[in-house]
């Protein structure tokens, strides 16, 4: 049986081309092993109001709170910031614990459980048997820049429309839009996110206090 003759030149030319793909492929494997290091989000959250007038008057009644309605924009765990009149965006690697309108139902809940002045208060999912129900839209809750390039210190704008309505006929009767417009000291996120502190826990006292001295709800007398 014969052979092919060995050719030397043949013998280098098929294998550098192995060598490279080899060492190639080493390299890969190499790089793919390399952990990747990844800047872990910053994650914030706000308060609840603690501190109401001394002659809040004693609520009789039992409040279910719905989940706060709002636009897409605002419907995120994402800090919303608006640059100028007709862009929005978010802080980049910052979040709230939540998305906006489940931690502003959290805190508005506690903000009424932390007055003392009601006789139930809670999430209106939860089957609690309510004699009224509190509806929000959350309309504004984000910082303002004046324009894309500012690197001022923004407004900080929360901006929340409630409405009472009686049960079981479902009858609306109070409507309020509380508003706080605060500037924040200076352009830096923790400080900014310390303003919306501020400005959300205006806005929740003046939910709660609105809410518990209704002439409807005054007039309510358990059975």
């Amino acid at each position: 049986m014969s052979q092919t003759p060995f050719d030397p030149s043949r013998r280098r030319f098929l294998s550098l081309p192995a060598l490279a793909a080899i060492g190639g492929g080493g390299l890969l494997a190499g790089c793919s092993l390399l952990p990747i290091i990844a800047k872990p989000p910053k994650l914030y959250t706000l308060s609840p109001k603690s501190t109401f007038p001394a002659d809040l008057p004693l609520a009789q009644y039992q409040l279910g709170v719905e989940k706060p309605s709002a636009p897409a924009v605002l419907s995120t765990a994402k800090i919303a910031v608006a640059r100028g009149p007709y862009q929005m965006d978010y802080y980049s690697g910052a979040f709230w614990v939540d998305d906006a309108p489940n931690m502003i139902q959290r805190l508005l809940i506690e903000s009424f459980e932390n007055s003392q002045r009601i006789v139930a208060v809670g999430r209106d999912s939860v089957g609690l048997r309510s004699n009224f129900v509190l509806r929000c839209e959350v309309r504004e809750f984000q910082t303002e820049y004046p324009s894309v390039e500012s690197e001022e210190a923004p407004l900080v704008h929360v901006s929340i429309n409630a409405k009472l309505i009686g049960l079981p006929k479902r009858i609306i009767v109070a409507v309020t839009t509380e508003t706080q417009r605060i500037v924040a000291p200076e352009n830096k996120l923790s400080t900014i996110v310390e303003t919306f502190d501020v400005a959300l826990g205006k806005v929740l006292r003046q939910i709660v206090v609105w809410t518990l001295t209704q002439p409807e709800t005054q007039a309510f007398r358990p059975r």
